[in-house]
């Protein structure tokens, strides 16, 4: 079946080239210069690709050296963001442990200040118990003194008038 397809197709082209032939010979001048004319066409369609291709090459170079440079910068970038975290990271921990143990003496603190208050309080209570007890002895004591001074003068006075009655009786 291609067979017959392709015979009939082969047919029509040998009469087109029969044909074309006749109108070379016809217009063989303008055939030559129609031709030159394909030629430079041609090598300048030629010399246009061929330099676009050159400048693709060039640009696909400056952006593989670009996507280098940027992939090394990334990967500059991702080393210092590492030590800029290992350089924060054991502060932060430090000042977190800091901060917790200074919220635990504060909790420590409230119930010995309380206690200190409440020490402190009974303290100037006692004190002022001691001092009160204190004066009341220094008045007893300076009233009992009073007491022996006056009873020692006057047991004298007793004895002085028992030793003048015996005197006196004698």
């Amino acid at each position: 079946m291609m067979q017959t397809y392709e015979q009939p197709q082969q047919q029509q082209q040998q009469q087109l080239m029969v044909q074309n032939s006749g109108s070379l010979s016809f217009n063989s001048n303008l055939s030559k210069e129609e031709e030159e004319m394909s030629r430079s066409a041609l090598t300048t369609f030629r010399a246009k690709e061929e330099e676009i291709e050159r400048k693709k090459l060039e640009v696909r170079e400056k952006v593989q050296a670009q996507l280098g440079r940027v992939e090394e910068e990334t990967k500059r970038l991702a080393v210092i963001r590492e030590e800029l975290e290992a350089l924060a990271d054991p502060m932060r921990k430090e000042v977190a442990l800091v901060r917790k143990k200074i919220d635990t003496v504060n909790k420590e603190l409230k119930p010995l200040g309380h206690t200190c208050q409440k020490k402190e309080k009974e303290y100037k209570e006692a004190l002022d118990a001691f001092n009160d007890k204190n004066k009341e002895k220094v008045q007893l004591i300076t009233k009992l003194m009073e007491l022996v001074s006056e009873s020692e003068r006057l047991r004298l006075k007793k004895l002085e008038e028992l030793s003048k009655n015996i005197d006196s009786i004698h």
